[in-house]
């Protein structure tokens, strides 16, 4: 028997109303069959994890979501025993009510164990889940701690701007990997060379507005640089290789890198550890430059 499709992400349109409406970033989503303490039996649900919210939909076209849970106060998180093969099934513990959760198979459950526990406890738990997973992960961190720093910055919002109007010609940016840059071949090149403890893979635009490129540096005797063309075909990815790679989305292509390579590629990420910022050049500068002027390859 064949392994069932990961779910696909909901359309572009549907994913700008519902940011519009609960104003968080998406972290994870997929299908969950939730029992709260006040139902008797378990309801299945298109679940996002957004900030430190879960949000319960009807179905992956939904526009508004029918229930909600902050998970921001867990208590912990439980396993249960289940005799269902293909599934987990596990308990969120809260201040006031516990939660069972039960996920269509075991990937999905561990993962969904990875999102819930990182922006919760604010630091990456020790899972069995592949390197790429694991680092998106580390991604989803660094944005929660960024947005929970800006949220202590700003005024409080009255809550009834939750619900404004969506306006349909609102641009919203997809979320994008984090080693994502808007950067030329040559400016790529240029900074896994200088900046080879951050990692050796690069996604970068292509030499069009739709497509994208892949620049890595690997050191097999010596470095070598290369660079993939990946894509966008509207309803998924597609790197050119000999044998071509078709891929849902950007994050499942970086993790398609990672996985092939067992580990030897990393994404390239800024480290804010780094103390070596004044190497040659200012790249924490240089980086948001780029970014702010995209290059075509």
């Amino acid at each position: 028997m064949m392994a069932k499709k990961p779910p696909k992400p909901a359309p572009r349109r549907i994913f700008q109303e519902r940011l519009k409406i609960t104003a968080l970033p998406l972290y994870f989503e997929g299908f969950l069959l939730v029992k709260r303490s006040d139902h008797q039996e378990y309801k299945h649900y298109w679940t996002e994890l957004r900030g430190t919210t879960l949000f319960f939909y009807t179905d992956k076209k939904s526009t508004i979501y029918v229930g909600k849970l902050d998970i921001i106060d867990l208590i912990r998180l439980t396993d249960q025993n289940s005799t269902e093969k293909s599934g987990a099934k596990f308990t969120l513990v809260l201040p006031k009510e516990e939660v069972q959760l039960k996920t269509e198979n075991t990937e999905s459950g561990e993962e969904w164990r990875g999102f819930i526990l990182t922006v919760t406890e604010l630091s990456v738990p020790q899972l069995s889940l592949l390197p790429g997973q694991v680092i998106r992960l580390h991604e989803v961190l660094e944005r929660e701690k960024k947005r929970r720093l800006e949220k202590e910055q700003l005024p409080i919002m009255p809550e009834e701007k939750e619900m404004q109007p969506v306006q349909d010609d609102v641009d919203v940016p997809n979320p994008m990997p984090a080693c994502f840059y808007s950067v030329s071949r040559k400016e790529a090149t240029a900074m896994l060379e200088k900046n080879p403890s951050w990692g050796n893979m690069i996604l970068r635009p292509g030499s069009d507005s739709k497509n994208y490129s892949i620049t890595i540096r690997q050191e097999i005797e010596m470095p070598r640089i290369k660079h993939y063309k990946v894509m966008n075909t509207g309803k998924n990815y597609t790197i050119e290789l000999e044998k071509p790679v078709i891929l849902p989305n950007l994050f499942s292509v970086i993790d398609y890198f990672v996985k092939e390579t067992r580990g030897n590629l990393r994404p390239f990420i800024h480290s804010t550890d780094d103390n070596n910022l004044g190497q040659e050049l200012d790249t924490d500068e240089r980086s948001e430059k780029l970014k702010k002027n995209p290059h075509k390859a």
